[in-house]
């Protein structure tokens, strides 16, 4: 695990692989990063877990605790991604099935996650990782056609969304994740599916608030290529209005050079090189260069 001794305090907020990369890539310049972690996916492992005991989806939390503890974490952050074959708990992570334990045991979520967090090795001084909401939540999207679709995995599907919300929509976010926040000297949003990531997290209420009043510049990394489904035909200015329609106002977009169409964006645009060799992912490293660059 690293972090840079005097750099700034980097909060990012997502879910998935995503915010995965983000978190590697802060890590190479932040003196201390916090991950704000997407709680409604509703498949897989996770969705399975959800059903069975009316908790968070633990799966992007946990893949955030990797990231986060990286190399120096152990045997335990190493096999936090492992899957059990053949079993009763066919098809679940590790990690996932450890969350939901300490979720059990503590009857709370937040502290399951910070159980966790500390068995892996983090030191919150340097890095952790946050749920963005304190109980289960749902979420429910409209189109531009009037259609109402609910959970994430129908929405990631869904084409010409126009608006999203977390059901119950009053839903606290923890205090960590607000302290972070304003104390932030840069908020970093995505990369990461546009509706069932980033705005999972950013469009709970308390989140969004907290992010328009944070001191930091907020920052939002483009994807690199719209999605089949919930962004399918999206330029960098269609991302970006999305983020307005629901209170997000990004001071600096990162978007990859010569991957999507720019169009109006109506904010800075700053185009680097910040792809694995494939071109379909974010690289930590180079995404961490470019970051560190648009820290005030």
């Amino acid at each position: 695990m690293s972090h840079a001794a005097g750099g700034p305090q980097v909060v990012a907020l997502g879910g998935g692989h995503g915010l995965a990369a983000t978190i590697r890539a802060a890590r190479c310049y932040a003196s201390r990063t916090t991950a704000v972690v997407a709680t409604a996916d509703d498949g897989g492992s996770t969705g399975r877990l959800r059903g069975a005991l009316d908790m968070p989806a633990p799966g992007d939390v946990r893949r955030c605790i990797e990231a986060m503890a990286g190399d120096g974490g152990g045997a335990l952050a190493a096999a936090l991604g492992y899957r059990f074959r053949g079993t009763d708990v066919e098809g679940h992570a590790l990690g996932n099935l450890l969350l939901a334990g300490l979720a059990q045991a503590t009857g709370d979520f937040v502290a399951a996650v910070d159980e966790l967090c500390r068995l892996v090795g983090l030191d919150p001084s340097e890095g952790w990782v946050v749920p963005a909401t304190t109980r289960p939540v749902v979420l429910r999207a409209e189109t531009a056609a009037g259609e109402r679709v609910t959970g994430q995995v129908a929405i990631a599907g869904t084409v010409g969304i126009e608006r999203l919300a977390v059901d119950p929509r009053e839903v606290p976010a923890p205090e960590a994740a607000l302290d972070a926040l304003a104390r932030a000297d840069q908020v970093v949003l995505g990369p990461g599916s546009l509706y069932t990531s980033v705005l999972a997290a950013a469009a709970v209420d308390d989140l969004r608030e907290a992010v328009k009043q944070a001191p930091g510049r907020r920052v939002y990394v483009c994807n690199v290529r719209a999605e089949a489904g919930e962004t399918r035909g999206y330029d960098v200015a269609a991302h970006v209005d999305a983020l307005r329609r629901h209170g997000i106002e990004p001071d600096v977009v990162l978007a990859q050079r010569g991957a999507l169409a720019r169009g109006d964006v109506g904010a800075e645009v700053v185009e680097a090189d910040v792809v694995r060799p494939h071109g379909l992912a974010h690289d930590a490293a180079k995404l961490g260069d470019a970051l560190r660059a648009l820290v005030p």
